[in-house]
């Protein structure tokens, strides 16, 4: 046969075994693809070089299959690149990184003496408005009316009028004794006005002296670094608490007023931001909609966020098909250029492939894949790469410890 010139872009569809390479050498090392090169992965550095849209990614992954281990490796690794990781902690998984690292996780847990006043996160006005209102909206268990959102507006004034720190209980006391002037500033009468918004003002009683009493109900405590290199807020005293969204939603926003603070700020480190379960969040409508509003500022602060979910199907369940929290979860999974996927059973491979617009070859893996191994959506681009550990990381990581059974 006569030769035949071609260029090495065209060749590779005739010869089957030439790679297309991996994501370069810059970022924390992960592990090895397919063809056996070194995967590497940073998302700041990625998003410069314009193969990510956002730095957001979202884990995938059944029980036992290595999406925590994932996940504490690279915050381990990132950290010796100098960044910062900020985590919400509801299984109680980190405490070893957080030895390794030297630093304490703040453990949330009614009576514990740990106080998060959420209104203290941001001191700008229309930021307390928004949170406070979707902390009430949680707290009832369905939407605010307008005469509510009106009162809890005016009722923050009037606090921020006579204190530095308004907090949920004051905000209450308002709201069941309003005063003639709050009244008068909503055209109506203070016994009228009380009668009105008593449901946001049980709510938010029932916040600060119900199950999670001495949570919410004063100041923040004094003390709490949130400049630390790793902050881990623990909340698995709470996990099965209805109002643990609420916390988590509090939580994420202490930590994004400290990146607006720290906007700014030259030379500021790189945020990773991790909340696992995060479907506890959203499945709040008020709660859910300030979240994504958040995720969206993942560039203007330089902050990955790293959502890790059991199966997409936990989003799904958060609202019905077509609701305004199922597109606040499907919202959440379009503003994530990462996609990190690791086994799946054959029920979830349909779900998972037309949310996250994998193709029918990249379905079909995740069958196949193996525990350590993953599909690595980055961008358009595609790897299926095994996570390598090294033998610190390995007791890191290891939540297997209770299933060994001890043979001395």
């Amino acid at each position: 046969m006569p030769a035949h010139r071609v260029t090495t872009r065209h060749a590779q569809a005739l010869y089957p075994f030439t790679s297309g390479g991996g994501l370069g050498g810059r970022g924390a090392y992960i592990g090895r693809d397919s063809d056996g090169g070194a995967f590497c992965f940073d998302p700041w550095v990625l998003y410069e070089d314009g193969v990510l849209d956002d730095p957001n990614a979202i884990v995938i992954g059944k029980l036992g299959q290595g999406k925590s281990a994932l996940v504490k490796t690279l915050l381990w690794r990132m950290l010796l690149f100098g960044r910062r990781a900020f985590v919400l902690d509801v299984k109680r998984e980190y405490g070893r990184l957080c030895e390794s690292v030297g630093v304490a996780p703040l453990s949330l847990a009614p009576g514990g003496g740990l106080r998060l006043n959420p209104l203290s996160a941001r001191p700008e006005e229309h930021a307390q408005i928004d949170l406070l209102r979707a902390i009430t909206t949680t707290a009832i268990g369905e939407p605010i009316d307008q005469v509510e959102a009106a009162a809890l507006r005016e009722a923050l004034r009037s606090v921020r009028a006579r204190v530095a720190e308004p907090t949920l209980p004051q905000i209450a006391a308002v709201l069941f004794d309003p005063p003639a002037e709050l009244a008068e500033r909503l055209q109506t009468t203070p016994a009228r006005l009380a009668s009105e918004t008593r449901r946001a003002a049980l709510a938010l009683q029932d916040l600060c002296e119900g199950p999670l009493k001495g949570i919410f109900d004063g100041p923040s405590s004094p003390g709490i670094d949130l400049d630390a290199r790793l902050v881990v807020v623990d909340l698995h005293a709470v996990r099965d608490s209805p109002a643990v969204g609420i916390l988590m939603a509090c939580a994420s926003a202490w930590m994004s007023a400290q990146l607006a603070r720290d906007a700014e700020r030259p030379g500021r480190a790189r945020m990773i931001s991790v909340a696992d379960e995060s479907w506890k969040i959203i499945q709040h409508g008020g709660l859910g909609e300030w979240f994504q509003s958040n995720f969206k500022l993942a560039r203007q602060f330089g902050v990955m966020n790293l959502v890790v979910l059991h199966k997409l199907g936990d989003l799904q369940a958060a609202g019905d098909a077509g609701s305004r929290v199922a597109r606040i979860a499907e919202g959440l999974i379009t503003d994530a250029s990462t996609r990190i996927i690791y086994h799946q059973d054959a029920s979830q491979v349909g779900l998972t492939r037309e949310l996250l617009g994998l193709s029918r070859a990249e379905a079909q893996l995740l069958t196949q894949l193996a525990p350590g191994q993953a599909l690595w959506r980055v961008g358009s681009r595609s790897f299926v790469v095994a996570h390598q550990r090294s033998r610190i990381e390995r007791r890191l990581t290891d939540t297997d410890t209770g299933m060994r059974i001890d043979v001395r």
